[in-house]
């Protein structure tokens, strides 16, 4: 298992490679500055920094995030809605990418609900067209969390077109990190999201419809995927509005956790 973020130092502009060291809470850790590129062959230098001291960075920068829609059973079920023959799933752009501990912001003009969802991220390793679900795997460099956030009201504003992309494509919407994940079996994890520090949402991965390799072996039926795309891959029961100067937490077992606040307006 291996652990990769992106940063800066303090008072430079000079975007870095690292690779985590320790296996204690995040902002604890230290992490060895790498050279060459993420997917290819990135290699540990001989320095060491404590996290604390970096300017945090999403630990990638996608080309696109694609995001799930209906793809948790119990989420469905309870909805009472049916269960989807094949992903349903949305764009998110990349003016949307918050990384950790980045401030959500409220557009000026909007005053509806903003939701937080906790998922699981799925970061693809290589170039990935027309795979099989055996095969995905091989394309999937690791994983991380997200939270997607959606400007609910706007979905339904116009009943004559569901406004899916504005509402998730907001400024500071697509909030992932803090870091990725590599070598670990997510299938028996569970999905867990704080709200100013209370468990709000409780999932397992299992109860996704499309498993990540489904997924991955799906989209790249639709689209080439390519290294760095993000896959966001639905959430469960349990969202609620955003107020400002509160905290979400994403909690995956094994994968550092996603925090960001609301901004106060």
């Amino acid at each position: 298992m291996s652990k990769w973020i992106r940063f800066r130092r303090q008072n430079s502009e000079t975007e870095e490679l690292g690779k985590l060291l320790d296996d204690v809470e995040f902002e604890n850790q230290r992490v060895a500055v790498c050279s060459g590129e993420l997917f290819n062959g990135a290699e540990p230098t001989d320095e060491v920094l404590p996290v604390s001291d970096l300017v945090l960075l999403t630990p990638c920068w996608p080309g696109k995030m694609i995001g799930l829609w209906k793809n948790v059973r119990s989420a469905a079920e309870k909805q009472g809605l049916t269960i989807p023959e094949e992903p349903l799933y949305f764009l998110k752009p990349n003016n949307c990418f918050l990384p950790h501990l980045g401030e959500i912001r409220r557009p000026d003009y909007y005053d509806g609900r903003i939701i937080y969802e906790g998922e699981l991220g799925v970061v693809i390793g290589k170039t990935c067209r027309n795979v099989s679900v055996q095969e995905a795997s091989g394309y999937i460099f690791g994983y991380t969390c997200v939270n997607d956030v959606t400007a609910l009201t706007l979905i339904d504003k116009d009943p004559s077109f569901p406004q899916w992309c504005r509402a998730k494509s907001m400024d500071t919407f697509g909030a992932f990190g803090p870091s990725i994940t590599t070598d670990i079996d997510v299938t028996q994890l569970r999905v867990q999201t704080l709200y100013r520090g209370k468990l709000r949402q409780d999932y397992p991965i299992s109860d996704l419809i499309f498993s990540p390799q489904q997924i991955v072996s799906l989209l790249s039926q639709d689209m080439t995927l390519l290294a760095g795309d993000l896959i966001a891959c639905g959430t469960g029961e349990g969202v609620l509005p955003i107020k400002p100067g509160n905290t979400i937490e994403v909690c995956i077992e094994g994968l550092d956790t996603l925090s960001n606040m609301m901004a106060v307006d």
